[in-house]
């Protein structure tokens, strides 16, 4: 078993150049299913920084009575309204996309269950191999039917926080399938491979409602980037880290809140890429 530390050198070694012809097209486009009815903020969480990531579009999957919320606080975003109009009930065609993201906030009812496991086996059936990104809810109905963790691609990338994980591993699932994003302080990102990266830095502050949103949408931006599973998730983690730490040194760890996260997320990069001051 490998075990490496990430450091500035190493992120700054995975990060793509971005070509300065590029438009929004060369940037990939992302799907994030986020956010039931009373739940919006999911999705403008994880939407806002998937954008501060790099993506090119992002299309938030939403029920109808999401559609003011996010057509305001994330009026960059693409919406594509589901048939429900307080939660995610159908699941939808994933040709469009670089990558998907799925599960904060869509709640664990019947018929969003049955929703996710159509999209998995869409995900699963496609011929376009769209990277997977699943996190909180998406877990936690994983967890209550396990027998459909058969459906999912070996190398999605799953961010559970320590009581989701042991919800999986109780279920029997075998996680040694996926990216695992081992959320706590220090976060480990573990391949299945075994080998394991670990993210020294974050803080307290960071322990926050919408925080690991904000986490899943900055990988997501990754992956529809064009990075591999295993560096959108390495590459994410510490930019989230970064990030907080950075909030956190400006407003104090008491003051912290998941937006400042991703307002930070520039001075992140600046960090990796050695251009900040």
């Amino acid at each position: 078993m490998m075990e490496r530390t990430i450091d500035f050198t190493f992120a700054n070694s995975l990060l793509k150049p971005r070509p300065q012809d590029g438009h929004k097209g060369t940037f990939g486009h992302a799907l994030i299913i986020a956010g039931k009815y009373g739940m919006a903020g999911a999705s403008v969480l994880a939407a806002r920084a998937c954008l501060r990531t790099g993506v090119g579009k992002v299309t938030i999957l939403c029920p109808h009575k999401n559609n003011d919320i996010l057509q305001i606080a994330v009026p960059e975003a693409i919406l594509k309204h589901d048939p429900s109009e307080t939660i995610f009930s159908q699941a939808t065609d994933i040709e469009a996309y670089d990558a998907v993201a799925i599960g904060p906030g869509i709640s664990t009812e019947n018929v969003t269950a049955q929703a996710l496991h159509e999209q998995l086996e869409f995900i699963r059936e496609s011929s376009q191999k769209c990277p997977l990104l699943m996190d909180a809810d998406a877990l936690n109905i994983l967890s209550l039917n396990p027998t459909w963790a058969d459906d999912i691609p070996d190398g999605t990338i799953i961010t559970p926080h320590k009581g989701e994980q042991r919800r999986l591993r109780d279920a029997g699932i075998n996680l040694d399938r996926f990216i695992l994003v081992d959320k706590g302080h220090p976060t480990k990102i573990i391949l299945p491979s075994n080998e394991i990266y670990t993210c020294p830095y974050g803080n307290d502050g960071m322990a926050t409602a919408g925080s690991g949103d904000v986490l899943t949408g900055i990988i997501a931006g990754l992956l529809a980037q064009g990075y591999d599973s295993e560096a959108a998730a390495i590459l994410g983690v510490i930019l989230h880290a970064l990030a907080g730490d950075a909030a956190t040194a400006t407003l104090g760890s008491h003051s912290v809140i998941a937006s400042d996260i991703i307002e930070y997320l520039p001075e992140a990069f600046k960090i990796i890429r050695g251009t900040s001051h």
